[in-house]
């Protein structure tokens, strides 16, 4: 049984058009290399064909992973969000306890996680920490340099 992904609409539709992308032209240039490599000769000797033969299974292998991931995708509406408490999908405005530094983050899904745009994923020790806290409620992050603190100020969708 393959593993729950929750992720947004944008999120389910971007990983559809990859894989739909890797399923048609994808394999399609795969096989034009192995045929263009085919064609120079010997093929125990040949580092072309080895190297277009191991792109091909790299893809098949991404292909495979995607399609695992959209088997076992649900999608989430941020309208029906719970905002009482930190779930997949909510903006949550944190404070860190010590130096007293405010960020908001958004907590997704680790295929639509990307730090520079503040998306987080739920699986990230800073997702998992601040994942079911209420406002006001005191979130435990472990990290490298030790336990840190940030205290939930705001949630929000």
């Amino acid at each position: 049984m393959s593993a729950i992904h929750y992720m947004t609409r944008e999120g389910y539709e971007r990983l559809k058009s990859d894989l739909e992308e890797m399923k048609t032209r994808g394999r399609a240039e795969a096989a034009r290399a192995i045929g263009e490599a085919r064609e120079k000769g010997d093929l125990s000797e040949n580092a072309e064909y080895d190297a277009a033969k191991e792109a091909q299974g790299m893809l098949e292998l991404r292909i495979n992973e995607l399609e695992k991931q959209l088997s076992g995708a649900r999608v989430l509406d941020a309208s029906s969000v719970d905002t009482s408490q930190v779930t997949v999908l909510a903006k949550v405005t944190i404070v860190n306890i010590k130096n007293k530094a405010k960020v908001t983050y958004q907590l997704v899904s680790e295929s639509e996680a990307d730090l520079k745009s503040k998306r987080i994923s739920v699986n990230s020790p800073m997702g998992q920490g601040l994942l079911g806290k209420k406002v006001g409620e005191i979130a435990e992050v472990n990290t490298p340099n030790g336990t840190m603190q940030f205290q939930v100020l705001e949630i929000g969708v």
